[in-house]
């Protein structure tokens, strides 16, 4: 009971790394002569739609970091099984291992998705923000 514990304690801690955008990383500027309340008020919103915009892919990655943390679980006890003849006392540790294998998986793929959510965001952001007239810095390419 107590590695059930451990294991759905364990998996916890690899959702609570992934995690949605939480803002842009990207500096935009107010037009000349705009109101900063209304740039305020343009931010909000396009914050709104650029986290709408990466909702599904923020949501993939968490689940693929369960997945991957659950499937290895499951190996590592049918290796733990077969590497002890069948025997269950190696079921555990194998489940063990496997959980943590399987967490390191997961949580290299769910960064992986969460760097590719905050780029998606970011462009969304910045297009939302230009559509409304403000100045979006770019820079040149090699």
């Amino acid at each position: 009971m107590k590695r059930v514990i451990l294991s759905a304690g364990l998996i916890s801690v690899l959702a609570a790394c992934v995690s949605a955008p939480t803002g842009p990383t990207v500096a935009v500027m107010p037009r000349q002569g705009k109101p900063f309340e209304v740039f305020q008020q343009e931010d909000q919103q396009c914050r709104e739609f650029a986290a709408n915009a990466v909702k599904d892919t923020s949501n993939a990655a968490l689940k693929d970091g369960a997945t991957s943390a659950l499937v290895g679980a499951a190996l590592g006890a049918a290796a733990g099984a077969v590497i002890g003849g069948g025997s269950h006392t190696n079921v555990g540790t194998g489940a063990g291992v496997g959980l943590l294998g399987g967490a390191g998986l997961g949580a290299i793929n769910a960064s992986g998705k969460e760097n590719q959510a905050q780029g998606q965001y970011n462009i969304a952001y910045q297009q939302c923000m230009y559509a409304k007239g403000n100045q979006v810095p770019s820079y040149k390419g090699n």
